[in-house]
């Protein structure tokens, strides 16, 4: 297929992790990974509340490759209500566990918040529901033209 790629995959183990309160969400799936032997998976759910977010948004009219000058980095010290964390995790060059995140929140107003996640905090609790997926030849790996790390796949031209 031109201008796309593909790897077929098989399924895995599912998981529901709880995060316990003042807990980094992003160490806490890291930490997961290593101790259950997850290598890759894609977080099907994520509920509960989350303080002290740190994301990130591309800025408008931006260009490729994404470089930092062409972000805006959030901090955003809540309490806010998780409204969902979309990803995956992958291993990185060195085969440890990378997870790409991203984050939809609600202040109390209401205002919906969200973006590439960097880390979080649990506030009062935190659900995630994941599922382990089995494939050879998959990796997260800094983008040439996209400027930010990517999954590859082998043989893919990106």
């Amino acid at each position: 297929m031109k201008n796309a790629w593909f790897k077929e995959c098989s399924q895995g183990r599912r998981f529901l992790l709880k995060i316990s309160q003042g807990e980094c969400l992003v160490e806490k799936l890291q930490a997961f990974a290593a101790e259950t032997g997850v290598k890759t998976a894609v977080i099907l759910s994520a509920v509960g509340s989350v303080s002290h977010v740190r994301y990130r948004g591309i800025k408008a009219g931006a260009k490729l490759p994404i470089t930092p000058p062409r972000i805006s980095v959030h901090e955003v010290e809540g309490p806010l209500e998780l409204l969902g964390l979309e990803g995956n995790i992958v291993p990185n060059d060195k085969g440890e566990s990378d997870c790409h995140l991203h984050i939809l929140m609600a202040k109390s107003s209401g205002e919906v918040l969200g973006g590439h996640l960097f880390d979080a905090r649990v506030f009062a609790s935190c659900e995630i529901v994941l599922s382990e997926f089995h494939g050879d030849g998959i990796e997260r790996h800094k983008s040439k033209t996209g400027g930010i790390s990517t999954i590859y796949l082998e043989d893919s031209h990106e």
